[in-house]
């Protein structure tokens, strides 16, 4: 589970964080930590690193993903248009 809030002080007051870790990441986009460290590694991923810690925003990461979706509906839509992809007989 994510934790979305922390307590500040002794008050009890909550704050909702921008920010969560590499595991916590791996487990909102449902894929292994170590996929998510390599999509960092390559920059495919927004992220940002502060004190050699690895942190995401929710909000980038959504944004990120439908970007995904979005191109690869549209690949799925230019291979369409191209046509199906043939073999080719020998010539005799």
């Amino acid at each position: 589970m994510l934790p979305a809030l922390f307590l500040l002080g002794g008050e009890g007051d909550a704050v909702e964080r921008e920010t969560i870790t590499a595991r916590e990441a791996a487990e909102y986009l449902g894929i292994s930590y170590w996929k998510l460290l390599q999509l960092a590694k390559a920059r495919e991923v927004p992220h940002v690193r502060l004190q050699g810690r690895l942190l995401f925003r929710r909000k980038s990461l959504d944004e990120w993903l439908e970007e995904q979706e979005m191109r690869s509906v549209r690949a799925g839509e230019e291979a369409e248009q191209r046509g199906k992809i043939r073999k080719l007989r020998p010539i005799i």
